[in-house]
């Protein structure tokens, strides 16, 4: 069963050439990096907060204009932390259509092969060509998008966190 999954991916991923398995590559990372964001955003940040609020509150002086620049740079070091990584997403979700474009180009350099080499009379060597075309530009797109969502909720999460980080380090 394992094997005949293996076998299907396999020849999807040739289906669309090289360009798609460029693509796989790509997404590997990218996943790699949301799902290391999320449990960092899920799991390590709130230890973190929790320990940068206990030191604020162990702090005697918490309403200087010292105590004001030390707590600005807790939370600039917070926010360093909670965004690493996300300029290589945005760039990494950026390129996935891009790179289904170009195989959307390749595909069709390979057709055009086909009828200049064959004419119009061989529609299986064209539909090869139609497919290398097609493939991968569905794939960096579902890519590209599926992304999008996660990114999304990534942004929105690490507001969501920074905000009540900030709150829990009053002023007083």
């Amino acid at each position: 069963m394992v094997s005949e999954a293996f076998w299907l991916l396999r020849d999807f991923l040739d289906s669309g050439g090289w360009v798609l398995w460029t693509i796989l590559g790509f997404t590997i990372v990218l996943w790699t990096l949301m799902v290391e964001r999320l449990w960092y955003l899920w799991r390590i940040f709130p230890q973190r907060a929790a320990g940068l609020e206990r030191h604020w509150l162990r702090r005697s002086d918490r309403s200087s204009v010292a105590s004001r620049y030390v707590r600005q740079a807790w939370l600039s070091v917070a926010r360093q932390r909670l965004e690493r990584f996300m300029p290589l997403i945005r760039v990494l979700i950026a390129l996935c259509p891009l790179l289904g474009l170009l195989g959307t180009v390749s595909g069709m350099i390979q057709v055009f092969d086909v009828l200049s080499v064959s004419g119009t009379g061989n529609p299986r060597a064209m539909a090869g060509g139609v497919s290398r075309a097609t493939v991968p530009t569905m794939a960096g797109m579902v890519i590209a998008i599926s992304g999008l969502f996660c990114l999304a909720r990534l942004d929105a999460q690490s507001r969501l966190a920074m905000q009540r980080l900030s709150d829990r380090l009053r002023h007083e």
